[in-house]
């Protein structure tokens, strides 16, 4: 029985953050995905590019709120120099006038719940996990290649990531996606994963997840197995038989 588990040592830093976790089954592949529903996909992130301006209240990224409360989350653990998390990246992106552009069917849909929602969002390989998957922070050395480079970058002493009995999966939380679990393609199970760290964005957490589980299951034909959300009360759930 495989488990997503959120550690102890994540909920010393981050007590009433939530983390929303869908398993998806049976995804198309690209190639298999209705060609209108591509299109609809690639409509979707269009849009969300556009809606994620209402975030924008400043020209200075770091004094957008929904960039300001990442920034406070990533002071709290070891990270890379430079490494910022996802949502940011992805705001960055659009308050450059530089959209955040199509991928592969499952990661555009990600991308544009992120960009909707101002909510970090991801997504890996299920079948490419090995043993249990796991947010913590690490004493370092996990093994990491990163997408687009060809020379591994092992965890840091006291990072926090994502990671399973093989190495890391995504490096300082939410910022960096590795080779090995990364949505391909050809992708056909998946663990889908929103993060929240305000309280207050509970409600939005709930809608961003009810939303992305409907396209998943609409666009490429998936299954939802689970749809849940993690909290320190209830720390782990089981993703896979």
């Amino acid at each position: 029985m495989q488990k997503f588990i959120a550690e102890e040592s994540f909920w010393e830093l981050f007590p009433d953050a939530a983390i929303g976790i869908i398993v998806a089954s049976g995804m198309k592949s690209a190639d298999e995905v209705d060609p209108a529903d591509t299109e609809a996909i690639k409509r979707l992130l269009a849009e969300a590019n556009e809606q994620a301006d209402k975030y924008l209240t400043s020209n200075v990224i770091s004094e957008n709120e929904m960039v300001k409360v990442w920034r406070e989350a990533y002071s709290k653990f070891k990270t890379k120099k430079g490494a910022r998390c996802s949502i940011e990246n992805l705001l960055k992106r659009v308050l450059k006038g530089n959209p955040v552009g199509s991928i592969t069917p499952s990661v555009d849909i990600y991308n544009a719940i992120s960009l909707k929602y101002a909510l970090p969002v991801g997504g890996e390989d299920i079948d490419t996990v090995e043993g249990d998957f796991r947010l913590g922070v690490t004493d370092g050395g996990d093994a990491f290649m990163p997408i687009g480079e060809d020379e591994e970058d092992p965890t840091l002493p006291g990072e926090l990531c994502y990671r399973d009995d093989a190495g890391a999966i995504c490096r300082c939380w939410n910022w960096r996606d590795g080779q090995r679990s990364a949505l391909s393609d050809d992708s056909e199970n998946a663990i889908l994963v929103i993060e929240c760290v305000d309280p207050a964005r509970i409600d939005v957490l709930n809608e961003a997840l009810d939303e992305f589980a409907a396209l998943i299951s609409e666009h490429l034909g998936a299954k939802i197995e689970t749809r849940a959300i993690v909290t320190r009360d209830n720390p782990e759930l089981t993703i896979a038989g």
